[in-house]
């Protein structure tokens, strides 16, 4: 029988957009036709988004995207003001990013393994990517370290998110530094995941909550929807950059309708771009095209655009494309995690 070494030896190399100047690839696409040409116009519309000083821009992640390469594409954002706020699944910031942060790895591996055996050598598989269970044991146990540490009371996911980066400013090892939570905690770039649950943190919540019965940390899920509308109550003009579907994309859509119930005028998101592999015809959420979007009364039609691509090949692209063009470096930081600073004082 193979050893769990035979299997976990080639780690996923995260991809770097600022090495690759893809511009000149990106126009060239605006003369092609199908999902090339689509793409050239939402690479022009996400960087109207970074031109216009007035824009809040949300970027939407869902899928395995981190543990395909991606990280280094979305730190490069956040580290060079590209983005002001993200929603995401709860795998991609803590099994998949936290995960490495705390100095473990991601491996290249093949669809057409032996999953019993992988199974048996507690190697976990997405795809073509291999995960060490162990190690994931362990990003579980930190998490639940983190919850013990806190002040027990309900608290947003953004919170927790911002007590994660936290605990890698003061423990974190030498992969710390290309961390998405981390940069975003410095960056003041506030993380929601309305789903926190479904990742490790989890498994780290339900032991702190097991161990605390009658004290414990909680998730505020209102706490959350409420936090992010404050981002649409703060900027009129927003954008959103959205990879993959699910819960991040409709979290992200809704708070417009959320702020028009408060302030009756909130206008609708006016610049909004979707990456997706997902099938329009079943009427799905993950696959609604956001002119649909547009009968809720959640996107503007004007500067819309469907991409419909696998993300590890359109989202290098895009960023690559609006990296590259340089016209955020023109762009003020909005550090939107300090509309929430009070939370923070004496956490």
């Amino acid at each position: 029988m193979a050893e769990k070494k035979d299997y976990l030896k080639e780690v996923i190399q995260h991809i770097d957009i600022k090495e690759h100047n893809v511009v000149p690839l990106v126009e060239s696409m605006e003369k092609m036709a199908f999902t090339a040409r689509d793409l050239n116009r939402a690479a022009k519309i996400y960087n109207m988004m970074l031109n216009d000083k007035e824009c809040a821009v949300i970027l939407t992640l869902a899928g395995s995207l981190f543990s395909a390469g991606l990280k280094k594409t979305v730190f490069d954002l956040i580290e060079n003001n590209m983005v002001d706020a993200i929603v995401s699944t709860g795998a991609i910031m803590v099994d998949q990013d936290f995960f490495e942060a705390l100095g473990f790895k991601h491996y290249i591996g093949s669809q057409y393994s032996d999953d019993n055996e992988l199974r048996d050598l507690h190697i976990d598989r997405i795809y073509d990517t291999y995960i060490d269970e162990d190690e994931l044991r362990i990003c579980d146990d930190t998490t639940a370290e983190i919850f013990d540490s806190l002040e027990p009371r309900p608290y947003s996911s953004r919170e927790l998110l911002w007590h994660f980066g936290k605990y890698l400013e003061e423990k974190g090892g030498p992969k710390v530094n290309d961390s998405v939570v981390y940069a975003a905690y410095k960056k003041n770039v506030p993380i929601f995941v309305p789903a926190f649950s479904d990742c490790s943190a989890g498994f780290g919540i339900v032991m702190h909550q097991h161990k605390n019965p009658e004290k414990h940390v909680s998730i505020d899920s209102g706490k959350d929807f409420y936090e992010l509308t404050q981002v649409k109550l703060k900027h009129k003009e927003t954008g959103i950059f959205m990879i993959g579907g699910g819960v991040p994309k409709n979290f992200t859509q809704d708070i417009v309708v959320a702020a028009d119930i408060l302030t009756e005028d909130a206008p609708m998101h006016k610049y909004a771009v979707q990456i997706t592999v997902a099938d329009v015809r079943d009427g799905a959420l993950s696959s609604s095209t956001l002119k649909e979007a547009s009968s809720w009364g959640k996107v503007e039609t004007t500067f819309e655009q469907m991409v419909y691509s696998e993300a590890t090949l359109a989202l290098p692209l895009i960023a690559g494309y609006a990296y590259h063009k340089g016209d955020w470096k023109k762009r003020s930081p909005k550090e939107l995690s300090k509309l929430y600073e009070k939370s923070e004082v004496g956490a």
